[in-house]
């Protein structure tokens, strides 16, 4: 007798296995490297100041390209992999940023640097809403905030992992060494075409029923489908893969609050990771202590991403990112008041919470504002969105710190865009409470 599956249903009910694990495990570690690659820049800047005699302003714009790429990235490469796979698109936007970030250590010029900049930040932007969208879909619904934030701590280990070297490396060997470090990862490209799967909802989509119904085996090994099974995907078929698409089905206020909430949160974080080691250098602490501070900062984004994750699973992730945000404002403020070296770790190590450890956030509740067949397309352009701000981040940081501000005022002036995100996803956790409630009302 034939059976038709719904594969959302069956994810939802089974057990979290080994093989959702092995997703998480390689989407993690894809994402040590992203993290990586864009945190290795504000370890460098200090040096590549010093030795390219560059002002501020430049060296924010210099940061600004590989922003750009990862701006392009996340919106060519999130609808492209709607059309061509999720995996065929994490391992393309892999291969050039790996490729990139080691050619970057042979520039010898501001000019060489930048594009070989731009190209990595193709392949950040393309990768990280394409590993967000297939760990959504892998995920059941009660451990996807857990989850999505789990390997997207991953991210923050690559930060971690920028500083650590930056410490050991920079000042005995300088900066290219930094980026010839990035030949090590491509030796996980392999893993990923052997191992990583390819979206369920992608392959019901193509019509691809025996890739997807080998896959299935792996998550839920006791199901024993025959040929006439059919396996479906609730939302796989129906709205076209579409920008218009987001603003239908009355989600125009939440789309808009998500992109406003996106733009100031990727600000900060690298306004933060672009600026923090060579503002508080300039502020009297060592070198070392400024290149701690980058590691604070990412270490508490690990720890932000997995406790926010796991409290979002409970309370509802829009109230959690608020909260995140209000938080976010007040540690910012309180860097500039030239703390003690042990209390300023642990002010940015919650800035890095409430900052990097927010943005993970943010991309679940995209993911789990549209359905399927939109994702891609909805973290694309959230990500796109957030890439604006990620420029403006580093720029407006050199010219601000051109102006020669007190360091109290810098600070504060860096906390505004915190407070408009905290202000913006509280207009969107009212506006989703509302709908949610106008749903169960006509389902009653």
């Amino acid at each position: 007798m034939m059976r038709t599956i719904d594969v959302n249903e069956a994810i939802d009910n089974n057990p979290f296995g080994g093989f959702q694990w092995l997703v998480v495990g390689l989407c993690a570690s894809l994402l040590i490297v992203d993290g990586y690659d864009v945190f290795v820049a504000g370890t460098v800047l200090p040096t590549l100041i010093a030795e390219w005699g560059l002002s501020k302003p430049q060296a924010g714009a210099l940061q600004a390209w590989a922003l750009f790429g990862m701006m392009f990235g996340a919106l060519v490469f999130g609808p492209l992999a709607d059309k061509i796979g999720r995996k065929k698109g994490i391992a393309i936007s892999f291969m050039l940023f790996t490729v990139s970030t080691l050619l970057t250590g042979f520039a010898n010029s501001p000019d060489q640097f930048k594009i070989f900049r731009f190209v990595a930040g193709l392949g950040c932007g393309g990768l990280m809403p394409n590993a967000v969208a297939l760990m959504n879909e892998y995920a059941p619904k009660r451990l996807r905030g857990t989850m999505v934030a789990l390997m997207f701590s991953g991210y923050s280990v690559g930060g971690m992992v920028a500083a650590g070297l930056g410490i050991g490396l920079i000042p005995q060997y300088g900066w290219k060494p930094m980026f010839f470090v990035a030949a090590l990862p491509l030796a996980l490209l392999p893993v990923v075409l052997w191992k990583l799967p390819e979206s369920l909802g992608f392959l019901i989509r193509q019509g691809q029923q025996e890739k997807a119904k080998r896959i299935y085996g792996k998550i839920d090994p006791s199901a024993c489908l025959g040929d006439d099974d059919r396996l479906v995907f609730a939302g796989a078929k129906g709205a076209s893969a579409s920008v218009a698409e987001l603003f239908r089905h009355q989600r125009t206020l939440r789309t808009l609050m998500l992109w406003v909430a996106f733009f100031c949160c990727l600000l900060l974080v690298y306004l933060l990771s672009s600026w923090l080691p060579k503002v508080l250098q300039e502020a009297g602490y060592a070198e070392k202590a400024s290149l701690l501070s980058l590691f604070s900062l990412n270490f508490g984004g690990m720890v932000g991403a997995i406790a926010g994750g796991w409290l979002g699973d409970r309370f509802g992730l829009p109230k959690v990112v608020v909260g995140f945000f209000m938080a976010a404002a007040a540690s910012i403020a309180l860097i500039g008041f030239n703390l003690p070296a042990g209390l300023l770790f642990l002010i940015v190590f919650i800035a890095g919470a409430t900052t990097i450890g927010t943005q993970i956030l943010l991309y679940a509740s995209v993911a789990q504002l549209y359905n399927l067949s939109v994702r891609s397309t909805g973290l694309g352009w959230a990500s796109g969105v957030g890439r604006i701000g990620a420029i403006v981040g580093p720029t407006l940081g050199g010219m601000l710190l051109a102006m020669d501000f007190p360091l109290q005022q810098n600070f504060l002036i860096f906390s505004i865009p915190a407070a408009a995100s905290a202000l913006a996803m509280l207009v969107f956790a009212v506006s989703n409470a509302r709908r949610v409630g106008t749903v169960q009302l006509a389902a009653a």
